[in-house]
């Protein structure tokens, strides 16, 4: 039976305060399925869904979705199927979900699905309970099937940050990756003369003891290398033979 989500009480945070302020650079840009009546306005959206979930300034063909491109261009799946096939591709599951915590999880999640950072600590600890129940594609459904979604985003439209006023934007000020993912990475990271790796090698030789056998020289027999015959006629050097002079 899965665990029911944890009530907490939301803090007032700027995108619940209706907008008031004059349009400028930081009001988002929103792209809407019903606006788009070319191939190149619908593109400009894939484009837009890709930047919102996996918050990369570069599209990789690593990140591309060919099958769900393909039915959103034809209106096979609506923009919230999109985002949910995005967001439960293998990968994002590589590049996010194998790389951070799940309270990490939480906040990446409510940022690039919902538009709005965490409201408080209570809110990530009861939807990190959520996903160590139900799994990051669980915790996916339950914020995209989510009143709050619905009311913001609908079917059509791609997630957005909303209200712009604070850690703005949020793909600059939450990378894929956590600090400590980071410093694990640079602790196993092999660097040239660091002393660590001296040590590790000196360690991983297996040594063993040298043991010396003690002999004894009156044990020990030379052979006789003698002759009882002389072989050959001993050659003799003439002293008085003549040997050529260089002048």
């Amino acid at each position: 039976m899965p665990i029911p989500l944890l009530e907490y009480q939301p803090s007032s945070q700027n995108q619940r305060v209706s907008g008031y302020e004059v349009p400028n650079e930081d009001t988002p840009w929103i792209y809407r399925l019903e606006d788009c009546a070319s191939d190149g306005e619908i593109q400009e959206l894939i484009w837009a869904a890709y930047r919102q979930v996996f918050s990369e300034h570069e599209t990789l063909k690593f990140y591309r979705q060919a099958q769900l491109e393909s039915q959103l261009k034809n209106r096979a799946i609506t923009v919230r199927d999109f985002i949910r096939g995005l967001a439960k591709s293998e990968s994002f599951r590589r590049l996010v979900v194998e790389t951070n915590s799940n309270y990490r999880l939480v906040e990446v999640g409510l940022k690039r699905l919902l538009g709005r950072a965490p409201y408080n600590r209570d809110e990530e600890i009861a939807w990190s309970i959520k996903i160590a129940t139900m799994g990051w594609s669980g915790f996916v459904d339950a914020l995209l099937d989510s009143e709050e979604y619905q009311t913001n985003f609908g079917d059509t439209t791609v997630p957005y940050q909303r209200r712009r006023f604070k850690d703005r934007p949020f793909n600059l000020v939450t990378p894929r990756y956590g600090d400590y993912w980071r410093d694990k990475e640079e602790k196993e990271r092999y660097k040239w003369g660091d002393i660590n790796n001296f040590m590790e090698m000196a360690s991983s030789i297996n040594t063993r003891q040298v043991r010396f056998t003690s002999v004894s020289t009156a044990n020990i027999q030379i052979p006789d290398m003698t002759r009882d015959n002389k072989q050959g006629v001993p050659v003799s050097v003439n002293p008085s033979a003549s040997f050529p002079v260089r002048l």
